[in-house]
């Protein structure tokens, strides 16, 4: 089963920052980035469109040159990173998520990936036209569409955009929904399990993987409760 970091490892550090990362690819199969631009067109990894709560600074990410994003504190001294500074991270050591975060900025993150690909690669959004957008420019990475809402039938919605995997909220999943995607050839991984009862419950009901705040303590768990489980009769 896959294990994600989001935006890194947000338990263990400023999130989508290289400390998060390097913390999350100590236990983690892939590491998660948002991605934005900014001012000057360069992509870089953080959640919000203003970067006033996860730094020292206020205003939109849009609004800054990337010299000037250099210099707010992201928590801890960290910095935010560019793209292509997580990229160097994880190139040869884990595989990365890269979550579209604004839809019409897919050539240029695209761009960016291009010339330093990581050994596995999730390109996904809430946004389906940008799923969609994506994968036809990397037709040999996998994409997904991420959801929160209600919606009549994620899995059609999904292969309509060419998406390799769904990413429902975690109170959104059950067996059947597992099922359905499963038989049209979609991964199931949903967000966010924190405790040892989403975890045994995603593993019952038969996910692919799952996005959590500390991969490491999800590591701990699962190989726990692998010792723990009967070894199968011969």
């Amino acid at each position: 089963m896959l294990i994600i970091g989001h935006r890194g490892a947000r338990s263990l550090g400023p999130e989508n920052t290289l400390l998060a990362l390097r913390s999350g690819m100590a236990c983690a199969d892939l590491v998660e980035v948002d991605v934005r631009l900014t001012k000057d067109g360069i992509v870089v990894a953080i959640h919000d469109a203003a970067v006033d709560r996860t730094t020292d600074g206020t205003g939109p990410v849009k609004g800054f040159t990337i010299e000037e994003l250099k210099r707010l504190d992201a928590g801890g001294g960290e910095a935010i990173p560019t793209l292509s500074e997580v990229l160097d991270l994880v190139r040869g050591q884990t595989g990365l998520v890269v979550e579209f975060k604004e839809p019409g900025t897919e050539a240029v993150v695209v761009s960016v990936l291009m010339d330093r690909m990581p050994e596995r690669l999730f390109l996904v959004s809430f946004h389906p036209e940008s799923v969609a957008m994506a994968k036809r420019l990397l037709p040999g990475a996998q994409a997904g569409l991420i959801y929160s809402q209600e919606i009549a039938d994620p899995v059609g919605l999904a292969r309509s955009v060419q998406a390799d995997l769904i990413l429902p909220r975690w109170d959104r999943v059950s067996r059947e929904l597992v099922d359905q995607a499963h038989n049209a050839g979609l991964l199931v991984v949903p967000w966010l399990l924190n405790t040892p009862e989403d975890i045994e419950e995603a593993v019952r009901i038969g996910v692919d993987g799952f996005s959590s705040d500390d991969p490491c303590a999800a590591r701990r768990y699962l190989e726990g409760e692998a010792a723990q489980r009967p070894a199968p009769a011969k």
